[in-house]
């Protein structure tokens, strides 16, 4: 499992998480929400060792992350697919796949690995030599998400899932998301402003509000809340 322990983080000269604790659990699907700014991708950015906690601990099965250079903390089993769909335009579907697997490990199973991986998106292996460039939206995400699995993680970090694209393609790479946690038993945490379609999805839901943990809950109790009702999903409320 994933563990934050009393985090606090700095971007230069401002602090922007504070005290910052969360539990992702072992092949589970744990949602981080909350508006923008709230410091959501700061933490994540924590986690993969872009950004160094002034205090606190991460953890990862028991081990400690937190310290590590960011190449050690791939190789520990920690993945991301970045905000913003972000792929190699001018290379090819295949050749940003194989980019995913360099670690030492992931190396040595690319080729079961793309397999996985193509079972879990059809429609890249059936267009593997196609530049990414061309690639819309929804497939840009798909392509984003298969090469962070691409160097076997034992965590999938997830930033904006649903971020400018359609909710028909959304419901679609949701569902995937959901099969990758079913069919590889992967641990996914996931940091989202979508919150109605996150907490359908995710077993267990963190609140991140100005850089503080404002609430939590399983993710079904958390759709039933009327603080959360009020303020994410625009029920409820004073009249």
């Amino acid at each position: 499992m994933l563990e934050v322990h009393g985090l606090d983080v700095y971007r230069g000269d401002v602090q922007i998480l504070w005290s910052v604790s969360l539990t992702a659990g072992e092949g589970k699907i744990t949602a981080l929400l909350g508006p923008n700014a709230a410091g959501k991708t700061t933490l994540l950015l924590a986690v993969t060792g872009l950004l160094r906690p002034s205090r606190g601990s991460i953890s990862l099965c028991g081990q400690t992350i937190h310290t590590e250079r960011v190449h050690k903390i791939v190789e520990m089993g920690i993945s991301m697919v970045p905000e913003g769909r972000r792929v190699f335009p001018e290379m090819s579907i295949l050749e940003n796949l194989e980019l995913g697997a360099y670690t030492r490990k992931a190396r040595r199973l690319k080729r079961q690995t793309l397999e996985e991986v193509f079972s879990i998106f059809p429609v890249l292996k059936n267009r593997s030599r196609q530049m990414a460039g061309t690639l819309s939206g929804g497939e840009r995400q798909m392509l984003a998400t298969a090469r962070a699995l691409m160097s076997r993680p034992r965590v999938l970090l997830i930033d904006e899932l649903s971020l400018g694209l359609a909710p028909l393609i959304m419901n679609r790479i949701a569902e995937t998301i959901r099969q990758i946690n079913g069919t590889m038993g992967l641990t996914i945490f996931m940091v989202e402003q979508n919150v109605p379609m996150t907490l359908e999805m995710a077993n267990y839901g963190y609140i991140l509000e100005n850089g503080r943990i404002a609430g939590e809950g399983p993710a079904g109790a958390l759709l039933e809340d009327e603080r959360v009702k009020s303020a994410y999903l625009g029920i409820g409320g004073d009249s």
